[in-house]
């Protein structure tokens, strides 16, 4: 099997409902494919679910009715060869139209090749932000809303690039972004830390690392709890133990750990790179649904901090609501938490806690808050 089939496959999965991550990785498991063609499969892959929105536009209207999900998203792939890869037309075209099977080969064809002529004629007129940044309108609007509409832009262009990747010393593969938050956890020699929503486990482990701390890593989902267990076990890590628990009724003891780290689950709207298909998956209603469970979470972990602890709450996400908001709702209800400095440059403040742009540093977007709770006496 080719690369361009097999990511010809992967996008008529994701248009059926897969995640982009978890088809590519089953289907190249599956493959016999060199490592630069894996690399193409998932720069296709990627980069064609980022541009979903701006392909169609510019291939419906050469199209005539509705077509088929093989014919749609070889179209998708074409097109993005097109447009963003720079691939020469004669090989974006051929080599796309070479991978559809059945009638609807023709079609792919002589669209791919007015959508070439369209693009070599000069700079494309888009008819709206959305459609040139290939986003839906709703979270242009509550980006530029939330963070302001001059650094909205860039943000939302930063995670339209593929993700670099960033190497930890011990061989662990995590954004910069990320390490920056365990680091600012500040977990010492001899200290109890959980790690309250910790799966895959790549902050519970460098926490760990950086720190020689006692790491607790717990997950909702023993699936996901699976995951970190072998992260760790591969990393060598002996100071981590992973549990399966619900993170808004833990089973520990209040005044169990020095650092409690709530990592929560968020829309991720910050981390649009590594997660091209969330874009079109996450829905405004979810943004309240997830900062009722952050609250929740946040709520649940603040008796298992001891006098004089830490609690650090981070989301991979830039919407107020599940940010600044989060603050403003822990200094009305937890008025006794004392605000601990919030990492300097690239982060930017934002309320009590900090928040990094994807343009700032070419990582993910971020926001961390750290609040110490008093010392007894």
């Amino acid at each position: 099997m080719t690369a361009r089939r097999l990511a010809l496959d992967a996008l008529i999965a994701v248009d059926g409902g897969a995640r982009a991550n978890a088809v590519v990785a089953d289907l190249l498991a599956g493959s016999h494919l060199e490592p630069r063609d894996r690399a193409l499969v998932t720069e296709l892959v990627y980069g064609a679910c980022r541009m979903r929105r701006a392909c169609d536009w510019l291939t419906h209207r050469y199209t005539r009715g509705p077509v088929d999900a093989e014919v749609r998203n070889a179209l998708r792939l074409g097109t993005y060869q097109l447009g963003w890869m720079r691939v020469p037309a004669h090989a974006a075209v051929s080599a796309t139209v070479e991978e559809v099977r059945g009638p609807g080969r023709s079609v792919v064809n002589a669209v791919l090749r007015r959508v070439a002529t369209q693009l070599a004629a000069g700079p494309i007129v888009w008819p709206d932000p959305g459609t040139e940044l290939s986003y839906p309108d709703w979270v242009l609007d509550r980006l530029a809303r939330d963070v302001g509409a001059g650094p909205a832009r860039p943000a939302l262009a930063t995670m339209n690039l593929p993700a670099a990747m960033t190497i930890r010393p011990d061989g662990y593969i995590q954004d910069a972004a990320s390490q920056m938050v365990a680091a600012h956890v500040g977990a010492q020699p001899g200290d109890w830390v959980l790690d309250l929503c910790a799966a895959p486990g790549g902050k519970a482990t460098a926490m760990a690392d950086q720190g020689a701390a006692f790491v607790v890593g717990a997950d909702v989902s023993p699936s996901r709890a699976g995951v970190m267990a072998a992260n760790v076990a591969r990393l060598g890590t002996s100071s981590v133990v992973t549990v399966v628990a619900d993170g808004t009724s833990p089973p520990w003891p209040a005044g169990s750990f020095d650092r409690v780290l709530v990592d929560a689950p968020c829309s991720g709207l910050g981390a649009l790179r590594r997660r091209p298909d969330a874009r079109w998956r996450v829905q405004p209603a979810d943004v309240a649904r997830l900062a009722d469970l952050q609250r929740r979470l946040v709520a649940a972990a603040l008796p298992l901090v001891r006098p004089g602890g830490t609690l650090v709450y981070s989301v991979c996400t830039l919407t107020a609501e599940e940010t600044r908001s989060i603050d403003g709702w822990l200094a009305r209800t937890a008025p006794h938490l004392v605000p601990s400095p919030p990492p300097g440059h690239p982060w930017q403040p934002a309320g009590r806690g900090a928040l990094l742009l994807p343009q700032a540093a070419g990582t993910d977007g971020m926001y961390v808050l750290s609040l110490r709770m008093p010392a007894v006496g």
